[in-house]
């Protein structure tokens, strides 16, 4: 083990100096504006308005070729599609990119950027995408082993041979991308997908065992004494519940029990899962993320994919992963703020690769959190039809949605970290919130809350979001759907505020252009601002103080 453990780090070192930015200048990449991090593609930020495509319908490209139009006209700018290993190298060192050409070719062709999602050696935890050749020889590659000692269909990350198959491949396909890609159809690489240990906490192979035995590698104890005071305090209370050590087994600086197995998983997969992508980046440094299937509530290491980079263990992954540019969780729970709060913290970029098709959740995620960019899975399926019973206000218009966030992009990244931003989520548990805002104080409440909205109401409520831009001492965009949006003035002076106008309307070639005036029915004479459930909308409002 000990000599695995060299031979990781010497990987490590050497394609680490092969890593030059500086010859790739004009590749996508990422920056910070005050608070933010910003996609920059072509020299200019990017907002990612983006669908994740069902499993297996990039496998072929004639499948795809009628849902290649209906995306863009979906108003997506980006989509996030699967490359699998076995689909690139189906014999040993024989490389087929026809796939890969054909994606890159088509999404061109509609005017449409991708986010390619490795599967290499794990898939939501399975190995299910490895090549036959892979699979079938369990001496050459091996697999996990539960406490009894069967097998599981999980490559161990404890095999040398295992993370150097896998990152042998995905260098030649960062490489093919970097030969034939010129006009940066490509824009960042997830690698692997939603890592994790099931249906224990970790591995018992013969060398997962002889590594838990062993003391906690230097370079993850040198990084926790490094960040001492800024670690994610559930991960860092469990270092201080065993004593703060600096040194030992795992189960003497963490304690004994499945959190500590979970954070020795985690270790593991953040060093293989950091080769493959130093090998990738060696030759073609695009921007790299993983991303986490999240923890269901109450359960436990080993009920869920563990190890991954979830919230308590992303420090370990940032220590174990120094490689990968930042931790994404996909969100398929109702409480996507709690979630979206997780990863936006202690410098994280938030992206959201994967998401239920709910369109209230984007306007929060890039009003309250910064994103980068926002993904729903499945966005190949269609629509709910015409006579579906669904009620309008709860239809996932994805279309509207994203044709107002994409008339909002340039106006969201000018404000990205500068605090002149909001976002918010209403339901029928969470019907308003209040938000302090230049010079005053606006509460947003659910449209359900409000007298005049239709009654009866179906339960539960839809959810509803928007975001809110502050445009001026005296002026606010309000964009979202489903909110009734009154205002406070924040001056003792003078603490009535008084709407002095309201105007719909949208932007074009990145301009204002009004078109109603809401000054009687729609602002209730001038009580409130009113987005209408079921619809997206974009309604500047100024305001005025008295007393």
């Amino acid at each position: 083990m000990k000599m695995l453990i060299r031979g990781l780090t010497a990987a490590f070192i050497y394609t680490a100096a092969l890593l030059r930015a500086d010859d790739f200048p004009s590749i996508p990449h990422i920056d910070s504006q005050g608070a933010a991090s910003r996609l920059i593609v072509d020299g200019r930020p990017f907002l990612i308005l983006g669908g994740e495509l069902r499993n297996s319908s990039s496998s072929s490209l004639d499948y795809m070729k009628p849902i290649w139009p209906r995306l863009a006209r979906m108003r997506l700018n980006t989509v996030l599609t699967p490359v699998s290993w076995e689909l690139i190298e189906p014999e040993e060192g024989k490389f087929d990119f026809k796939l890969v050409d054909g994606l890159i070719r088509d999404a061109r062709a509609n005017n449409l950027r991708l986010v390619f999602l490795w599967f290499g050696s794990w898939k939501n935890s399975m190995s299910c995408y490895a090549p036959a050749w892979v699979k079938t020889d369990q001496h050459r590659f091996p697999r996990c082993q539960k406490s009894d000692g069967a097998g599981i269909e999980i490559l161990s990350p404890f095999n040398e041979t295992n993370w150097k198959t896998d990152a042998r491949a995905f260098a030649a396909l960062m490489r093919h991308i970097r030969n034939v890609d010129k006009n940066h159809t490509v824009i960042m690489v997830q690698v692997e997908n939603e890592i994790g240990m099931i249906p224990e906490a970790r591995d018992h192979s013969a060398g997962a065992n002889q590594a838990f035995a062993e003391p906690v590698p230097k370079e993850l104890m040198d990084y926790l004494q490094a960040h001492k005071d800024t670690l994610i305090p559930e991960f860092r209370e469990v270092w201080e519940k065993a004593g703060f050590k600096t040194s030992g087994t795992w189960e003497e600086v963490f304690g004994p029990g499945i959190g500590t197995e979970e954070i020795f998983t985690a270790w593991w997969f953040a060093r293989y899962t950091d080769q493959v992508a130093a090998s990738g980046k060696a030759v073609y440094p695009l921007p790299m993320y993983v991303n986490a299937a999240l923890i269901r509530p109450n359960f436990q290491p080993g009920q869920y994919p563990s190890g991954g980079p979830l919230p308590h263990l992303l420090d370990v992954w940032r220590a174990g992963a120094p490689r990968i540019d930042f931790l994404s969780p996909d969100i398929y729970f109702p409480n996507f703020a709690e979630w979206c709060g997780k990863y936006h913290r202690s410098g994280n970029p938030l992206f959201i690769p994967e998401a239920i098709r709910d369109a209230a959740n984007p306007f929060y995620a890039f009003g309250q959190c910064d994103a980068m960019g926002f993904s729903p899975f499945a966005i190949d399926d269609p629509p709910p039809a015409p006579g579906a019973n669904v009620p309008s206000a709860q239809r996932p218009d994805f279309g509207r949605c994203y044709e107002v966030l994409s008339q909002l992009a340039p106006l969201i990244l000018e404000n990205q970290g500068k605090g002149t931003m909001a976002g918010v989520l209403l339901d029928e548990t969470n019907q308003s919130q209040k938000i302090r805002l230049g010079g005053f104080t606006l509460k947003i409440s659910h449209d359900y809350t409000w007298s005049g909205s239709r009654d009866p109401h179906p339960s539960p409520w839809p959810r509803f979001g928007g975001l809110i831009i502050s445009m001026g001492p005296d002026e606010y965009l309000v964009a979202g759907s489903g909110l009734i949006v009154t205002f406070a003035s924040n001056s003792t002076d003078d603490p009535i505020a008084g709407i002095a106008s309201i105007d719909e309307g949208g932007f074009a070639n990145g301009r204002w252009v009004a078109g109603r005036r809401l000054n009687g029915d729609e602002d209730h004479q001038g009580r409130h601002l009113r987005l209408v459930p079921g619809q997206f909308g974009i309604q500047l409002v100024k305001l005025y103080r008295y007393h």
